[in-house]
């Protein structure tokens, strides 16, 4: 009895047997696939990246409406009220050359600012520093002399909150009238140096100095070496030089109301804010809504530089950019590296 159902011929079944696959297929195979992977990958990063760009010009464009529906902006920059009104100019934080702190060239442009804005009826240090550097200080305690001598008719004014210790306290004597929290730090009129020695300690640990100099005192200060006498005296000198200048400053912005002959004024101590108007060093307890309702000035206008948000943002997708990019490259070059070995 013949078998059902009937099989084919055996040279039929041969040629319908599934052909098996070699390894160079494979490989190719596998390449293929990692390539199709990779794509989308790419794909999706840089979906994510448009769709933060989106986001992040939505959201610049909606703090740009804000700002022009509150005041508006003249053509440099600063705003434009019409309502009479008290010009706010912030001083917080260190006082460096530096643009993500206070610096002399943004803060005098925003003192400028706030004088000549027609409706100010006076200026406002807001001030809350530990201080910082001396050139600075001084760039901006010459500005607001300045701008006082041309505007005669408004009186700028410092409210000192937390601290304003020295560079900061610079600033604040240029000032009509010093206002502060009984609790405020103030003071510290002086100048300091730090600087460590470790020459002993770099004995016993077998630290050998191999500076070299092209002048005798170059190496000035050196941490790995005892300090010289001469040395020494000079850079007291120095320190001593530009005490000398905040001295005189403190005395031409304070004037009479100064208690100068109490010994410790300038020793670089600080006092709170109910002890400095005992010195001389303040005027009045009080703070900006304290000032605000002394004049009779319902409206505040904050005239502090303001950096543009797009800057920061746009160092940020930068910074970003760069590392999508780096990641790509070398995900790229280790699909190929693992190509070249399979």
């Amino acid at each position: 009895m013949s078998e059902w159902p009937p099989k084919p011929p055996i040279e039929q079944q041969a040629t319908t047997q599934p052909k098996t696959v070699t390894g160079q297929e494979w490989q190719l195979l596998e390449k293929a696939v990692l390539a199709s992977v990779e794509e989308q990958r790419r794909a999706r990063r840089w979906g994510i990246f448009f769709k933060l760009l989106s986001f992040a010009y939505l959201l610049f464009v909606i703090v740009l409406m804000g700002k022009s529906c509150s005041t508006g902006q003249k053509a440099d920059g600063a705003p434009v009220v019409s309502d009479v009104h008290l010009a706010v100019v912030d001083i917080e934080g260190t006082i460096a050359n530096a643009k993500n702190g206070v610096n002399s060239e943004d803060t005098n442009k925003a003192i400028k600012r706030a004088f000549e804005a027609s409706n100010s009826k006076a200026v406002v240090l807001n001030i809350n520093s530990p201080g910082g550097s001396p050139v600075q200080s001084d760039e901006i305690w010459q500005e607001i002399r300045y701008q006082k001598s041309q505007h005669p008719d408004k009186k700028i004014y410092a409210v000192i909150g937390d601290m304003g210790a020295s560079g900061a306290y610079y600033i604040a004597s240029a000032a009509d009238e010093i206002y502060v929290n009984p609790s405020s730090i103030v003071g510290s009129i002086g100048v300091i140096m730090p600087n460590y020695g470790f020459s002993e300690l770099a004995k016993k640990l077998g630290v050998e100095d191999r500076t070299m100099t092209s002048g005798e005192h170059k190496a000035l200060l050196s941490m790995t070496k005892p300090i010289d006498p001469t040395e020494k005296t000079h850079v007291q000198a120095l320190l001593n030089n530009v005490h000398q200048h905040f001295i005189d400053a403190v005395k031409a912005g304070r004037g009479k109301r100064l208690k100068a002959d109490t010994p410790d004024i300038f020793s670089g101590l600080f006092w709170t804010g109910d002890q400095a108007i005992t010195l001389g060093l303040a005027d009045k307890a009080g703070s900006i809504t304290t000032l605000a309702r002394t004049l009779k000035i319902d409206k505040k206008v904050n005239y502090t530089v303001q950096h543009s948000p797009l800057e920061s943002l746009l160092g940020k997708m930068g910074t970003s950019i760069g590392q999508g990019i780096g990641q790509s490259i070398s995900q790229q070059v280790e699909t190929q590296s693992q190509a070249k070995l399979q």
